[in-house]
């Protein structure tokens, strides 16, 4: 008997399938990108968008069928003909996008899932109540099946795939036109014979009405999916880049309003809960940076080139990196601009700390120029000096030899305070260290000293140290030595008192030598101080005041010395 489709259903049908198929693909890619309970929740959004539109476009096209009959459908079969296609979808979708599944899995899946889409259209038509009887071409329907087998399986091979926005457009042009050809390959299986006349009710409303309805429902489901997954998504770049510390911010150039996402709001100073514009945001860039700021903002509008600029915030300890891009209008005219910020203090701090070790690795380098130069020339005259009252080339040797074993252990005093800084109590410690503790007795702080000073009063504290050894108290088992220091702060300037007892009797010398000469070169010449030599019966006595001018920056550092 004589059947036909409306065209307008036909195309209906044909645009719900398309949409469906586009949806579902972009769906699968939220259940690929996410695990556990979160790909389940994706994995039945994409099962029901995928089952609800080839259930529609199944319901749309019938609408469009005239069996030369009045019709009406079963409610219960109509659902059970849904929920086959979205179980059917579901469960192919929920195989096939789990991380071990191979290709063979995969085909399984798609014959799966096509065996249930077949059912849904025969269960579909099952339902259908008319006035004649139905029966279908096997071959037809193999062919049907075939049909949907391939579309399911090309579906789920498309969905595996990363694919740009071209071919994913093909994809579901070419999966929506699969389904929609299963359909009529299914319908043109059917064969209806005329029965006896049986009065039937026709269907409530207009075909129109409900396909419209049905058609336009199934639509705005699927937009409502389509939304979610394009949250999601965004979303998740979002979530990406505030675990990586870069800010997300979007400029309409229009009204001027600046959303700036929650990490921006904190660098920039911002509570989170503000509305703000692009006149309130600048406040927070530092006021030198602003002009260089504007203009290479002004220069980007005018261009259309990207935006890519640093400057320093308002706190003065922070640093930014902006990068944007200007997005236009149809016109061609700048519209609104996104980007993303970051936070650079670390590199520029690492830069500066660069440039700082530069200017220290050039100072100490110089430093270290300064002081070889000056200890050449310090050996050089206790070379002469010594020579030049040296009995025996053995006594010059002995005599050389220790001067130079003493500049020798200032220099490590001052190695391990960095060449900055050494302690006073050190240089004495080391210098009467070979003699026993009852033969002397040092009392005072554990006074800082700078190169200058140290590297001055060590060679000092030698040739006193030498001239008791031979000739003062540290000569005789019964002799004794103090030592005392102190820093007077009134008159800014440290004291030392060296004062030997018990000793062989002490007679001024009758020339100078080389330890007067030293005392005289180091403390007043060289230091700027004041030297003192008492030859009293008792024992000798030497007092030396050093001005502390040179050392007031060493000062504060005392109390870091343990020794």
């Amino acid at each position: 008997m004589h059947t036909s489709h409306d065209p307008t259903f036909v195309l209906l049908s044909l645009v719900v399938a398309v949409f469906g198929s586009w949806t579902a693909l972009d769906l699968f890619r939220r259940v690929r990108t996410n695990h556990g309970q979160a790909r389940l929740v994706w994995v039945a959004t994409a099962a029901v968008a995928m089952g609800l539109s080839i259930w529609s476009m199944h319901f749309v096209a019938m609408l469009g069928f005239d069996p030369g009959s009045a019709v009406r459908y079963d409610p219960f079969l109509t659902l059970v003909s849904l929920l086959l296609a979205i179980g059917a979808t579901g469960g192919a979708f929920f195989f096939a996008a789990r991380d071990g599944a191979r290709l063979a899995h995969v085909l399984l899946a798609g014959a799966a899932m096509g065996v249930g889409i077949c059912l849904m259209h025969y269960v579909g038509m099952a339902a259908l109540r008319t006035a004649v009887s139905m029966g279908y071409d096997a071959r037809l329907v193999v062919l049907s099946l075939a049909i949907a087998i391939a579309a399911s399986t090309a579906a789920l091979l498309a969905t595996r795939r990363e694919q740009a926005f071209f071919w994913r457009l093909v994809a579901a042009l070419t999966l929506g036109a699969a389904i929609v050809g299963m359909h009529y390959t299914a319908m043109a299986a059917l064969e209806l014979t005329p029965a006896a006349e049986v009065r039937m009710a026709p269907f409530g409303g207009p075909p129109y009405m409900l396909a419209v309805s049905v058609a336009g429902g199934t639509l705005l489901i699927l937009l409502l999916a389509l939304m979610a997954s394009l949250y999601d998504q965004r979303d998740n770049v979002l979530s990406a880049l505030e675990a990586g510390g870069v800010v997300y911010w979007e400029l309409d150039l229009r009204s001027k309003s600046l959303h700036v996402s929650a990490r921006g709001k904190e660098i920039f100073g911002l509570k989170r809960d503000d509305e703000i514009t692009h006149d309130q945001f600048l406040p927070s860039v530092a006021t030198e940076e602003r002009a260089k700021r504007d203009q290479g903002f002004e220069s980007v509008l005018l261009t259309g080139a990207d935006y890519d600029d640093e400057y320093r915030l308002a706190d003065e300890a922070r640093w930014v990196n902006v990068r944007g891009r200007v997005l236009k209008d149809g016109r061609g005219r700048p519209r609104r601009m996104i980007g993303v910020v970051l936070d650079v203090t670390d590199r520029h701090e690492a830069f500066a700390a660069v440039t700082e070790s530069e200017r220290r690795q050039r100072l100490m380098v110089n430093e270290l120029n300064h002081r070889v130069k000056n200890t050449l020339a310090t050996i050089q005259s206790i070379a002469a000096q010594t020579a030049r009252r040296a009995a025996t080339p053995e006594d010059f040797r002995r005599s050389f030899e220790g001067r130079l074993v003493a500049l020798s252990e200032t220099h490590n005093a001052l190695t391990r305070g960095g060449w900055e800084v050494a302690c006073l109590r050190e240089l004495f410690q080391h210098e009467l260290g070979p003699y026993s503790e009852e033969q002397f007795r040092l009392e005072g702080p554990a006074t800082p000293l700078g190169p200058r000073q140290a590297l001055a009063l060590g060679m000092v504290i030698h040739e006193l140290a030498t001239n008791a050894a031979k000739y003062g108290a540290l000569s005789t088992p019964a002799g004794c030595l103090r030592v005392a220091w102190a820093v007077q702060a009134d008159a800014a300037t440290l004291a030392i008192e060296w004062s030997e007892h018990g000793g062989p009797v002490v007679e001024p010398p009758s020339r100078k030598g080389f330890g007067s000469r030293l005392l005289y070169l180091s403390i007043e010449k060289e230091l700027g101080g004041q030297a003192e030599l008492r030859y009293e019966p008792d024992g000798f006595v030497c007092s030396l005041v050093i001005p502390l001018a040179d050392m007031k920056t060493q000062a504060s550092g005392a109390k870091d010395f343990a020794f």
